[in-house]
């Protein structure tokens, strides 16, 4: 089954006083590829900026921005519709298989700023057997029982190391310890965010409180996307914006700016599905 969704993603920031300048990166334009299609998307920033966009080192689309009116507020509003498919069939290569890929996708082998392992999450990935699909289930399954979803229980900083010991965390969390154990296993991973429908089915134009979310893709032989957080193939209800090694790769929105004091964020992202 296919679905063409429409997302509405609202970033909005309040500051103490006013900003004389800002400059900033949007990382918020849904990915277009063998299995998603992105029709259209407009990004609307508050105030008024002028947009250059470029694909980084990872093939994510980035709007980049700068603002020169003193403001205290900033509003950042992409609308997106995309075409989503359904899961794909994951591949069950052999360890040699990978073993020669290993090459092509050593930053993916390696640990990241988010999801080193320490003694405990290695020990913990020298226990799994059997094939790279049943490692890779195995991770999975393993990091459902072991890391339980608690909103607000962990920040953007948090590392897979932190949320294992922890016990809980959030979507962002819970791929980044799927990712240190499949690395460590051998596997190639990859970090994903983008959104979740929340609907098992969706009703056809009816908007929804979506949510800004996080997956992981293993290779096996070709990427194939899992939710660990949900514990189901990523498919048609899920929409791919970035990818990376982790969430340092892919914020949503970043940025450096001049006066303001502190800042107060908020967060929307509405969902409909459109057919």
């Amino acid at each position: 089954m296919s679905m063409r969704l429409q997302v509405r993603h609202v970033t909005g920031y309040r500051y103490d006083s006013e900003v004389v300048s800002s400059y900033n990166e949007a990382r918020v334009v849904p990915h277009t590829g063998a299995a998603q299609l992105t029709l259209s998307s407009v990004l609307v920033t508050r105030p008024d900026a002028r947009q250059q966009k470029y694909w980084d080192y990872w093939g994510t689309q980035v709007n980049v921005f700068d603002i020169h009116l003193p403001h205290v507020e900033l509003e950042v509003t992409c609308t997106s519709v995309v075409d989503t498919a359904d899961a794909a069939s994951p591949g069950d290569p052999s360890w040699d298989v990978l073993a020669g890929a290993a090459d092509r996708h050593v930053e993916l082998l390696r640990p990241s700023v988010r999801t080193a392992a320490d003694e405990g999450l290695s020990a913990v990935a020298a226990e799994l057997s059997g094939s790279p699909y049943q490692v890779v289930r195995g991770v999975t399954e393993l990091v459902r029982e072991r890391v339980a979803y608690v909103p607000g229980s962990t920040g953007v900083a948090t590392s897979a190391v932190e949320a294992f010991q922890l016990g809980q965390g959030v979507c962002q969390d819970i791929a980044h310890v799927t990712l240190a154990l499949l690395r460590t296993a051998g596997v190639p991973a990859r970090y994903v965010s983008g959104y979740l429908h929340p609907s098992v089915e969706p009703e056809r134009g009816e908007t929804v409180a979506g949510e800004s979310h996080a997956w992981v893709e293993v290779w096996l032989g070709d990427w194939w996307g899992f939710d660990p957080t949900n514990g189901i193939p990523a498919g048609e209800r899920h929409v791919v914006v970035a990818r990376g090694r982790d969430y340092t790769d892919v914020p949503p929105l970043k940025g450096v700016y001049a006066g303001g004091g502190a800042q107060t964020l908020g967060v929307s992202v509405e969902v409909t599905r459109l057919s």
